[in-house]
């Protein structure tokens, strides 16, 4: 459960944090706590699943590098040993299954577009399978936002 100044925190920090010198400093005060009780505060989040990641959201491709979405058709039976594969590159952000034909889908992340295609290429050949490669054609801000 979340006490109400973990909920102020999710709240507060779903539109990012300010820019400036001590950000968890100001964002602590705003909130009326410590910048040292918010920052275990967000550890504590994240080490209960509450929040899966915190960090900045990049966008790669501006900043010249390779992102891209890849699905493959693991066969049941090897699902588990192909996630094993898929998720030993680093350059997987993420990795889920899907109630579909193509079962599990990824985020591949590298420095280049190049780099990209290398790890797509690679996880070919390791699990034996087509990775199909579904690169971003047009990006769309949903503005998502929960209440606390």
């Amino acid at each position: 459960m979340l006490d109400a100044l973990d909920r102020r925190i999710v709240t507060l920090l779903q539109d990012g944090l300010p820019i400036c010198e001590h950000p968890y400093r100001d964002i602590a005060a705003e909130l009326g706590t410590t910048e040292a009780d918010l920052l275990a505060r967000l550890a504590g989040l994240v080490e209960s699943g509450v929040l899966s990641r915190f960090g900045p959201m990049y966008h790669a491709e501006r900043m010249g590098g390779g992102l891209t979405l890849c699905a493959l058709a693991a066969p049941e039976a090897r699902f588990d040993e192909i996630a094993v594969l898929v998720n030993a590159h680093p350059e997987v952000a993420h990795n889920y299954a899907r109630g579909h034909t193509l079962n599990m889908w990824f985020v591949v992340a590298t420095e280049t577009p190049q780099k990209a295609q290398a790890v797509i290429a690679a996880i070919a050949a390791e699990t034996g399978l087509t990775v199909h490669d579904m690169p971003k054609l047009d990006e769309y801000f949903i503005g998502l936002r929960f209440a606390a």
